[in-house]
Order: structure tokens, then sequence, then C-alpha cells
């Protein structure tokens, strides 16, 4: 009998008694509302299974339309826009971590039925839109045989691609659209147990330095804090020599990264902790300072205590930072992309975020991308729904992962991995002073 079969009735039933609706909180911004915790024997779980688009499409705004870039692609999650407007597509998944309890089974289980059957690539493809009819009529294999590819970043004529083990350098020909030339190692990645396997990465406004995200070896330190060693860490890296420091350090899961374009700071999306209920803990956006520590795992949203982890670390408690923006509990948000004002009609300077989706609440959360406004550099209002319509009747015709602007065209490009999909936003009209809706700010259990 698997541990499944044995323990699927009891999860059944923690996951109904869960299923009560508790008191809507604002989690959104600076100063979410944070619910006392809500421990259990198992958390309640529940994810969105696949269903086709069936024709359909994703939801924008009035004025705008969406087509699909590219279909057929094995698991899209981050994307790169070249000089030339050609977009480039890492595809693939990474190893997972063997299960450490009954309820890491059960939880593995509850999450692989809102996945693709689709094996991943392990590859980057090309897409090119040659003539500007919001459908690649090019889609080629640009890179094979990486291991499990991900963050993506280019430096000159240099192509960076952190695949779950190591960071790799390619050179880069503009209009070219394959390269056969095996990659430089730059350096290799924490890659033991990879409990999260995605590296995300971004390279500083002069090209000097890269920056790569890598999450933890577990939820909250059941591991033992030793195999945490160069996990919850963002590394700064001298993409000449490889030579590697940390940058920030107790950031649980920093899935994506990019450089704000007016003050040239480094930003993150970071999916936080599970198990303290549905409205705990909100994944968040922020400002990556350098020499900061996020709290993970010892305490979250700052100094609020995480009791699970032992032994207790005061001084750590002591030194953590809270993050700038809260994105709500479990929205799992995997992209991050900046738009200076007046390249998205209707908007201002601002941050598009792509959010995977919850798995482990009553309550379906995220599934979908929102627009955060910015002013001054700064996160300056609640979020807005951009893209939506992922869910339909409860289950889930699409995921979102990377979100990519391109300044370019004007495009919003969107990676969706369940229905393998490169959506793509562009304005259908002149739209004179458009205003997307508000996201809703209030969760309930």
């Amino acid at each position: 009998m698997s541990a499944f079969t044995r323990f699927a009735p009891l999860a059944l039933l923690v996951a109904v008694a869960a299923c009560g609706s508790g008191t809507p909180r604002d989690q959104t911004g600076p100063n979410p509302d944070l619910p006392p915790r809500d421990q259990a024997l198992l958390p309640p779980m529940n994810i969105a299974r696949p269903t086709g688009w069936d024709g359909q499409l994703p939801t924008v705004p009035a004025g705008f339309r969406i087509t699909a870039l590219a279909t057929d692609l094995k698991v899209p999650r981050q994307m790169l826009v070249l000089p030339n407007g050609d977009v480039l597509v890492a595809e693939g998944s990474g190893t997972s971590a063997s299960p450490l309890r009954p309820k890491d089974v059960i939880a593995g289980y509850i999450k692989s039925l809102g996945k693709t059957p689709v094996k991943g690539g392990n590859r980057i493809s090309l897409l090119r839109d040659a003539d500007g009819d919001g459908r690649a009529e090019t889609k080629t294999v640009f890179i094979d045989g990486l291991n499990a590819p991900y963050g993506l970043a280019l430096v000159g004529s240099t192509l960076y691609v952190a695949n779950q083990d190591a960071l790799l350098a390619f050179p880069y020909v503009e209009g070219e659209t394959s390269v056969t030339t095996p990659g430089r190692e730059v350096t290799k990645l924490p890659s033991r147990v990879n409990h999260h396997w995605t590296k995300s990465l971004a390279a500083n406004a002069d090209g000097t330095r890269l920056y790569v995200g890598i999450g933890s070896n577990s939820n909250v330190g059941e591991r033992g804090m030793a195999i945490e060693e160069d996990r919850a860490v963002i590394w700064e890296i001298d993409p000449m020599t490889g030579a590697h420091s940390v940058y920030a350090s107790g950031i649980r899961n920093p899935t994506a990264l990019a450089v704000d374009p007016w003050t040239r700071q480094l930003w993150s999306v970071v999916n936080e902790r599970d198990e303290l209920g549905a409205q705990l803990v909100p994944d968040y956006l922020t400002a990556v300072r350098p020499g900061a520590f996020y709290g993970w795992p010892y305490s979250y949203w700052g100094k609020n205590l995480d009791p699970r982890v032992h032994p207790q670390r005061s001084d750590m408690v002591a030194r953590a930072v809270a993050p700038d923006y809260a994105l709500g509990s479990h929205v799992a948000a995997l992209g991050l992309s900046f738009a200076p004002g007046g390249n998205f009609p209707g908007l201002g300077d601002g941050a598009f975020v792509g959010e995977h989706g919850s798995w482990n609440r009553q309550d379906l959360a995220g599934y979908k991308v929102v627009w955060i406004p910015f002013a001054n550099g700064r996160p300056s209002g609640k979020p807005r729904d951009i893209v939506t319509g992922f869910i339909a009747g409860g289950k889930a015709r699409g995921r979102p992962v990377g979100v990519t602007f391109d300044a370019r065209s004007g495009a919003l490009l969107i990676a969706d991995d369940l229905s393998n999909t490169v959506w793509r936003v562009t304005p259908a009209i002149a739209v004179q002073g458009f205003t997307p809706a508000p996201s809703a700010t209030a969760t309930r259990n």
C-alpha cells in the first residue's frame, strides 16, 4: 500500500475541516493583515486541476488583445527578449526532493494534480514574430541538452543561463536561431537535494555582476540547517571569474529577479513558507538590500517568530528585515518584470507579477498576472488584475510563470507552464485613461 493510500482519508478529513470561511483580510501592500498562526496536522490542500482552453483565451482589460505567441512548448518557465525582438524561452522541470513526512507525500500528490503531463524540454527555444501579428512563425530549439534551465540574462554578446546545478555562458550572435557552441561553466550552483530547484537570474545595470536566486531545501528547516548552507540566498557573481558571495539571505525562495529602470535596484518576488494557515505567510515583492537577512526560517514578515524552528535564534530574528510589499498568502509568485510609465496604455510606472497559483489553501489564490504601481522607485498602491481567466469552473486552463515586458514592441509576454503556451498582450487600439479593475484584496480560509 502506498503512503498516499494510507494517509488520503486523513488528508481529506483535515481539508474538509479547514474549509470554513474566515475573516477577510487585506494581505497586499506594505502592511499585510497577518492572522494568528493556524497549525494543523495537515494543512488545507486544494489545487485547480487542468482543463483545456477549448478555444478560449485569457481575459485582458478592454482595449487590449491577447494572442498565443507560441504553443506546444515543453514546460515554459522564464523568458528573455533579445535586442532584435526574438524571444527566448527556458523550458524544463527540475528534480524533486524526497519526502520527509507522510504529509509531504500527500502534498506532493496534490501538487502533481495541477501540473502538465508534458515532460520538461531541458532546452531554450527561440520565438520570432517577424510580421508582428502576435504569433511566432519561427520556433526553433536555440540551446538543447540543458539541465532544468530557468533564469536567463544577456550581457553584451554573452547569454547566461541558470541551470538547476550551474550557471553557464554562451556566445550570442544577433539573428542566429541556434547555438551549437558548448556553454562555459561560470560557476556551479547549489543542487544538493534541490527542494526548490529553480535558479532565478538577473544582471546589474552595467553587466559587471550577476545575481542568482537559490531557494531553500525545505519548508522551514525540517531537514536540518546543515543542508541549508548556501540556500535561501541570493548570490552575487563575478561573470568573468565565477567568484561569488552571499548578497542577501533568509529569503526562502526568490523565484524571479529583476533590476528596476528607475533606481537600478535589484528586486525579487519570493515564495514564503507553508503550514501556518491559509492566510500565512504572504508571498512578497521586495527590494534586495545587500547584506540583508529576510527572516527564513526563524521568523516571517520581519520579526514574527516561527515557533517550529529549533534551535531558536533570537539573534537572527533581531536582524530580520521586513519585505517591502505583500502579494497575498500562497499566490506563488514566479514572474517579475518592470515597465516604465507610458509603455502600457493607462498604466504608469510599475511591475508585472506572474502568480502561478496556490495549492495549500481551500480557496484558490493567484492564477493570474497583476500590476503593481510604482512611484519614485517604490511600490505605491494596490495590485490590479491585468491577465485573468486562467481559472474556469474551479479548474485551471493555464498557470502563469515568467512575465516579461517588451518595451521594444509594447507587449507583455506570459509563460504558461500548464497549457505550454507563451501569451502576448498588446493594446488593441489607442487607449486614453484606461484604468484596470483593482485586484481582490480580501482572502478567506
